[in-house]
């Protein structure tokens, strides 16, 4: 029978929930224990697909196609387990199945509430599609106090009852500010948010306490004598250098101990933390380094190209190296910036986005990187902004560029529906943004002789998508001539998954999304392979 622990936040947002679940997945998991993860959003929209990253960070994807909240990607980063659609829940999709049910008259006539109907709905997600796990980790999103988090706190709540008290545990993460003009460090947020939780029904068995420096003794009695939790399990967890170090961090503090004891389960595996020790110390100690220029939209967002960041830091391990990123707003690059800009850069990125708006910088960017020689990496946006810039200025196509940014245009990127009726260019039928798109993971075979085989080692792949424009595979041939080669294509041929340049040292253009796979105890071949491209060309 699996057991739950539920993880809940107060205080302040942005504590670190996913990565202090993430890090306790892999502590269960190191001492032999089977892991699920999941995430429990309380916001309004059916999934994060089609919020702006300047509202809620990168969209994290899925092998079967969730646009899901990117605390998933810390869960696959750190436990190893791949994610389904079934791990992340919205209030908004919760709210679309019981309303669907309700049109359907499922509810025979009975009045739709809160309670039981969406907590009902609540537990139901809970306890789905659990094979065999030991553990399942369930973090509650947003804060104790918004009225949002409601449903899903109580929801918890119940299922607590009915899955029995000895099979669930929650754990309550908390702001432990330090005051620096009276030198103090301050418990009474912490008592407040417990507080608020335990009017809600909720005793947390376990407090994590996010704090700049030690909590004193004194201190930790204080909360746990008004919060009712045991010394022991008071854990504080001291601001990082860098997040790998989160599960040694909370290995010191023996929290896998403390959920353990909780359960009374016991294990005679102790924690492997060696791969964490070497990852914190390449990352932290590494003298030699690349620098690595990111040119996007989002730039000035921290969490907007989140596992992006995570899979170049990776890659920089895998060659022992430190990866500093410059980020580089793509709106305001214009030719006449670009050699100042890049000075000194080793690499040139361009990941992923949508629409017009800094397209023009991206693409003079790229072509930078391709007359100067520069290794270059450009993902899915990034890999068809490459392909535009390839065919306006070496193929002279001056009118090249996607449906869509333009629909007066010569469409080198386009919709399907746009060209394979023998093609001809039309315009597609508008649709609704959300769900539109090639989701998760699909296959593409990569052609012998190619770069991009040779860093993969295999013919056959499968990566994780995020688009809904393609390359248009009809000018393939005219690309090939003048030296861009289509190195991964689709099993039928159809759609372009890979473009490089052959006379140039490092330039790779992919449609799909690498980042969404890489960990930091398993780097993708891809960021490993540009990081030592971009530290040759140092």
């Amino acid at each position: 029978m699996a057991r739950y622990i539920f993880v809940t936040g107060g205080v302040v947002s942005s504590l670190g929930k996913g990565l202090s679940s993430a890090s306790l997945a892999y502590l269960l998991q190191s001492r032999g224990f089977k892991v699920r993860l999941r995430k429990l959003d309380p916001y309004l929209n059916i999934d994060p697909g089609t919020m702006s990253p300047f509202q809620h960070g990168e969209v994290f994807v899925t092998d079967d196609g969730a646009e899901t909240d990117l605390d998933l990607g810390h869960y696959e980063r750190f436990s190893g387990i791949s994610a389904k659609q079934s791990d992340n829940v919205t209030t908004g999709k919760i709210y679309s199945d019981i309303l669907k049910k309700e049109r359907k008259g499922l509810y025979l006539g009975k009045t739709v509430q809160v309670i039981p109907h969406v907590t009902n709905q609540i537990k139901e997600f809970i306890k789905t599609d659990i094979n065999k796990e030991d553990f399942v980790i369930c973090e509650i999103g947003g804060t104790v106090g918004d009225i949002e988090s409601l449903p899903f706190l109580e929801a918890i709540r119940q299922f607590a009852i009915e899955n029995g008290i000895k099979n669930s545990l929650f754990i309550h993460l908390t702001l432990v500010p330090y005051m620096k003009a009276s030198d103090e460090i301050k418990t009474k947020p912490t008592q407040h948010s417990v507080k608020e939780l335990r009017s809600l029904g909720i005793q947390p068995n376990i407090i994590i306490c996010r704090c700049e420096r030690p909590i004193p003794i004194e201190q930790r009695k204080k909360i746990s004598l008004f919060c009712n939790v045991s010394l022991d399990n008071v854990i504080e967890t001291i601001d990082v250098k860098t997040i790998y170090e989160a599960p040694i961090s909370f290995s010191k503090q023996k929290l896998d101990q403390q959920v353990l004891s909780y359960f009374k389960v016991k294990t005679k595996k102790k924690t492997n933390l060696k791969p964490w020790y070497k990852v914190t110390n390449t990352v932290l100690s590494s003298k030699n380094f690349v620098n690595i220029a990111i040119i996007g939209k989002y730039v000035n967002l921290k969490d907007a190209y989140k596992s992006l960041d995570e899979a170049l830091t990776h890659g920089g391990i895998k060659n022992n190296l430190k990866v500093n990123l410059i980020r580089i707003e793509s709106d305001y690059l214009k030719p006449s910036d670009i050699k100042n800009k890049l000075k000194g850069v080793h690499g040139i990125l361009i990941p992923g986005g949508f629409g017009k708006r800094g397209t023009e910088g991206k693409i003079a960017a790229i072509k930078y990187a391709r007359i100067n020689k520069i290794p270059f990496l450009g993902i899915c946006f990034g890999m068809q902004m490459a392909v535009i810039e390839f065919a306006r200025n070496v193929l002279n196509i001056k009118n090249a560029n996607s449906s869509e940014i333009s629909k007066k245009c010569i469409p080198v990127i386009g919709l399907l529906n746009e060209w394979e009726q023998g093609g001809v260019f039309y315009k597609g039928t508008d649709k609704d943004l959300g769900g539109t798109m090639r989701l998760g993971s699909y296959p593409a075979k990569l052609l012998p002789k190619s770069h991009i085989i040779n860093i993969y080692g295999k013919s056959k792949i499968n990566e994780r998508h995020r688009h809904r424009y393609e390359v248009n595979i009809n000018f393939k041939n005219k690309f090939e001539n003048k030296g861009m080669f289509f190195s991964g294509v689709s099993p039928d041929n159809k759609l372009p998954e890979v473009i490089e340049l052959k006379k140039h040292p490092w330039f790779i253009g992919v449609q799909f999304h690498p980042e969404f796979k890489s960990r930091p105890l398993s780097p993708h071949p891809l960021f490993s392979s540009f990081i030592a491209a971009a530290n040759k060309y140092k």
